[in-house]
C-alpha cells in the first residue's frame, strides 16, 4: 500500500515549461503518473508534450478543468514560496517541491502560512515521492524499485536511489519512498512520515536515511522509541565530515555537538534503530 499519493493521482506540474519541469513530466508519464495539467504564467493555452498535457496561467484555473490534487513544483528558487502559496490556495491534498535553493526566510513565510491548512508539503530541494508500480512525484527513478512493504524516508537524493537500488538487487520491496528534502526549514519531517508508515498496514519495515545537520533524526529516535510498533534500520551520512565544515545540503549544519554523525547514530540505537555502516548494508539489516 502508498503513503501520500496513489495511481488515483490528479497531478499538475508547476513550472512544465521549464527543461526540467518538461523533462521530468515525461519521465512522470512514462510511469504511468496521472499528469493533468501544468501551470506557467503566460503560457495559459498551450499544450506540450504532442498535446497531451494542456497549460494554464494559474493553479486555480488549472483545477477547475481537470480537477487536479496534486501538484509538483520545478520553478526557479525566487518564485517557489509564491508557488506553494498558489498551490495551497488552490485546494492541493499534496505538494511536493523539488527546487533547491529556496531562501530559508521564504521558507519559513510557507511553514507559517501551512498551519492550519490541510495541504501536505514535501520539501523542497527534495526528490519527491516513489509508490513502486503505482506512481511517482519528482525525480527518482522508477527503474530502482520493486512494490512490496518496505518504507523508505530520506534527506538525501542520491542516497535515497543507492539504497533503492540494493534493495531492489535483494528482491526486497518498497510500498513508499518518500525524499523530504536536506534544507532545514522545509514541509514534512522523519516524523511526519514515520506516523504515516506506522499506520500504513501494508508496511511491515522502515528504512531511515539520515545526515549530519539539524535534529530530525534525534527526534525521529524519540518518536520511534515511544510509538513505532515496526522495526526501523537507519544509514546516516557525514560520520567522516570534518569538524565545523559544512557539507552537502543547506541543512547540514553542526554546531556544537549538536547535528554530528556521532550524536545521531548513539541516539537512533539507543531508541532501538539498527545502523547501517554503509547505504548497501541497509538491505540485510531490515
Amino acid at each position: 500500500m502508498s503513503i501520500l499519493a496513489t495511481n488515483k493521482v490528479r497531478l499538475l506540474v508547476q513550472g512544465i515549461t521549464g527543461n526540467e519541469g518538461l523533462f521530468h513530466t515525461q519521465q512522470m508519464m512514462a510511469y504511468n503518473t496521472n499528469v493533468v495539467a501544468g501551470v506557467s504564467p503566460g503560457k495559459g493555452g498551450d499544450w506540450v508534450l504532442d498535446g497531451k498535457v494542456p497549460v494554464f496561467d494559474t493553479v486555480k484555473n488549472a483545477v477547475e478543468v481537470t480537477g487536479a490534487n496534486a501538484s509538483v513544483i520545478f520553478v526557479p528558487a525566487r518564485y517557489t514560496a509564491d508557488a506553494i502559496f498558489e498551490a495551497v490556495d488552490g485546494g492541493m491534498e499534496l505538494v511536493v517541491c523539488i527546487t533547491e535553493g529556496v531562501p530559508v526566510l521564504d521558507m519559513m513565510r510557507v511553514k507559517e502560512y501551512l498551519k492550519g491548512k490541510t495541504t501536505r508539503l514535501i520539501g523542497p530541494n527534495c526528490p519527491g515521492i516513489l509508490t513502486p508500480g503505482e506512481v511517482k512525484i519528482g525525480i527518482i527513478p522508477g527503474n530502482i524499485s520493486l512494490p512490496g512493504n518496505i518504507g523508505v524516508i530520506s534527506r538525501s537524493g542520491t542516497l535515497t536511489y543507492e539504497v533503492l537500488y540494493s534493495l531492489y538487487k535483494e528482491k526486497r520491496g518498497v510500498s513508499t519512498c518518500v525524499g523530504i528534502g536536506g534544507d532545514p526549514v522545509k514541509g514534512m519531517n522523519f516524523v511526519d512520515v514515520l506516523e504515516l508508515f506506522e499506520a500504513d498496514a501494508k508496511t511491515d519495515a522502515v528504512v531511515m536515511i539520515g545526515e549530519i545537520g539539524g535534529n530530525d533524526e534525534e527526534m525521529a529516535a524519540e518518536f520511534i522509541s515511544r510509538q513505532m510498533t515496526k522495526p526501523v534500520a537507519a544509514f546516516i551520512a557525514g560520520i567522516s565530515a570534518p569538524p565545523g565544515k559544512r557539507m552537502g545540503h543547506a541543512g547540514a549544519i553542526v554546531e556544537g555537538g549538536s547535528g554530528s554523525a556521532e550524536s545521531k547514530i548513539e541516539k537512533l540505537k539507543s531508541n532501538g534503530v539498527k545502523l547501517a555502516d554503509y547505504p548497501e548494508q541497509i538491505a540485510t539489516l531490515i
